[in-house]
C-alpha cells in the first residue's frame, strides 16, 4: 500500500472548463489502465471488468462524468481502523442504507485513487489513511444521484474501490453529506448491508 495525499489546495478546474475537460480525460485514462491491469480472482468480477473497459472505449472521457446520464465510473474505499478489525461506513441519505465511502470524480482528481482517497478524506475527516493503489472489487448498479446541477436524477454507478487503512487513533468526523458515520466490526456489519458490501469487506480482511 501506498499514501495516498490530500488533493492539492491549488484551485481546481470548475465543471464545464477545458481543465475540466483534461481532468476527465486523465482520470478516463488511468481507468482504462487500471482496469486493464488488474486481476480479479473470481471469474464474476473479471467479467464485470470486462464489462467496465467496454464502457471507457465507447464512452472515453464522459465515462466518468457524473452528468452522463446513462451512467458513470465512481471511485470509493472500504476504510478499516489500523486493527484491521472494523470498518468505517456512512449512512447515505440518498440511498438510506450503510455504504462504504466514495463518490463521483471531481475536477481535482487525476484518478481514480486520488477520487477514492479524497472521496475518503472529506466523508471521513480522516487523514493519513494508506491507500492500496489496486482496486479491491468493482460493482455496477442503478442508483440515484446528484449531477452537477445538484439535481437528482437515476443513472448507474460503475463503482470502483479501493483499500485503505486509517492511522492509530483516527477519529471520524461526519460530513454533511452523511445522515451518519460509525465504525463497524468487520464480521459485525449491519443487518441490512448488502451483498457487495459484504463481499468488498471479506476481500478487504483477506487483502489486510
Amino acid at each position: 500500500m501506498t499514501g495516498q495525499p490530500h488533493p492539492s489546495d491549488a484551485r481546481a478546474p470548475s465543471a464545464g472548463s477545458p481543465g475540466w475537460a483534461t481532468s476527465l480525460q486523465e482520470c478516463a485514462e488511468d481507468a482504462r489502465r487500471t482496469l486493464a491491469a488488474w486481476h480479479p480472482t473470481s471469474a464474476p468480477q473479471d467479467d464485470l471488468r470486462q464489462r467496465f473497459l467496454a464502457f471507457l472505449a465507447e464512452h472515453g472521457a464522459q465515462a466518468v462524468d457524473r452528468d452522463l446520464r446513462v451512467g458513470h465510473l465512481t471511485a470509493s474505499i472500504v476504510l478499516l481502523d489500523h486493527t484491521r478489525e472494523h470498518v468505517l461506513l456512512t449512512l447515505h441519505g440518498l440511498l438510506g442504507a450503510w455504504v462504504q465511502l466514495g463518490g463521483h470524480v471531481e475536477p481535482e482528481d487525476r484518478s481514480m485513487v486520488q477520487a477514492a482517497a479524497r472521496e475518503a478524506h472529506e466523508e471521513s475527516g480522516i487523514a493519513g489513511s494508506v491507500v492500496d493503489p489496486q482496486p479491491l472489487g468493482i460493482d455496477w448498479h442503478a442508483v440515484r444521484c446528484r449531477d452537477s446541477g445538484r439535481r437528482i436524477r437515476s443513472s448507474q454507478h460503475l463503482d470502483v474501490t479501493y483499500l485503505a487503512i486509517a492511522p492509530a487513533g483516527a477519529v471520524p468526523v461526519r460530513s454533511d453529506e452523511s445522515e451518519d458515520l460509525a465504525w463497524f466490526g468487520v464480521q459485525a456489519l449491519p443487518d441490512a448491508a448488502d451483498a457487495t458490501l459484504r463481499r468488498l469487506v471479506d476481500a478487504a480482511r483477506q487483502r489486510s
